[in-house]
């Protein structure tokens, strides 16, 4: 039994689809109530006893409101009273690296030394830049705003999410990527106005950018992983997607001509 946390996010919805076309038992896991999901809150550890309750492998994808390991450390000490097995973390690109007198993603690196040392069998999995932020815009794409750029000139490896979530997959059901941290990348490095300009030629209109200089609103966690990645951090690929998945990683433009109705007002 696989228990899969944030099972309706990005990563999740797309592991519960996979699992469920390969007949792989899971539960997923849900803050609110859902069908066929168990309701568990990381800030209720009765309900996460009751999540891991039979559960030989876990999927760990946390997004607190503020950066945090909290709610990664309450799992983890639900999965090891319940004899949890493995433990499979979203992580992000670039966790760890020092950054202006910060260490980008230092919360994930506090998650993945507690699951290290927490006798589990473990994959780290830290995805590039998901292909999907772009849904964020939709509305200003679908009424031919500029979309804020707060990434500069910095080329990135944008990944396909569906990429991610399939070698999420693969890290689950076996046993040969234990002990491994992965950096998932595409296939291509891209700035955001590459992004903006490969879905302009997909919806055949233009799809302008107008930069964000300043991070003064965002929070400070964050903060220090953008500007980790405008300074070009983030600038470099890597093969673990397809040796992994045995084929090419996704483009960002294959990605948005699957995606391109979210972007119009014929949306379906």
């Amino acid at each position: 039994m696989i228990l899969i946390t944030g099972a309706t996010g990005t990563i999740g919805s797309h592991v519960v689809r996979l699992l469920t076309e390969q007949g792989v038992p899971f539960r997923a896991m849900s803050r609110r109530a859902q069908p066929g999901a168990v309701q568990a809150d990381f800030d209720d550890p009765a309900s996460l006893a009751r999540a891991v309750a039979g559960v030989d492998a876990v999927f760990l994808v946390t997004v607190p409101p503020v950066p945090t390991a909290a709610h990664d450390l309450a799992l983890l000490e639900a999965a090891r009273a319940a004899g949890v097995r493995k433990i499979v973390k979203l992580s992000a690109i670039g966790s760890g690296e020092p950054f202006d007198g910060a260490t980008v993603g230092a919360w994930h690196v506090d998650a993945e030394r507690a699951i290290e040392s927490g006798g589990f069998a473990w994959t780290v999995l830290r995805p590039a830049s998901f292909a999907s932020n772009l849904l964020r815009h939709a509305p200003l794409i679908r009424a031919g705003e500029p979309l804020p750029n707060l990434a500069g000139d910095a080329r990135q490896p944008v990944v396909d999410p569906r990429d991610v979530a399939a070698v999420a997959v693969a890290t689950l059901t076996g046993d040969a990527h234990d002990g491994q941290r992965y950096d998932l990348t595409g296939p291509e490095l891209l700035t955001f106005a590459d992004q903006a300009a490969i879905l302009a030629g997909v919806l055949g209109r233009p799809v302008d950018v107008t930069d964000v200089p300043a991070l003064d609103q965002v929070p400070p966690a964050m903060a220090t992983g953008i500007g980790w990645a405008r300074a070009g951090g983030a600038a470099y690929l890597t093969d673990h997607v397809p040796r992994i998945l045995g084929r090419p990683a996704g483009t960002f433009k294959q990605w948005a001509l699957d995606h391109r109705t979210a972007f119009t007002n014929a949306r379906g």
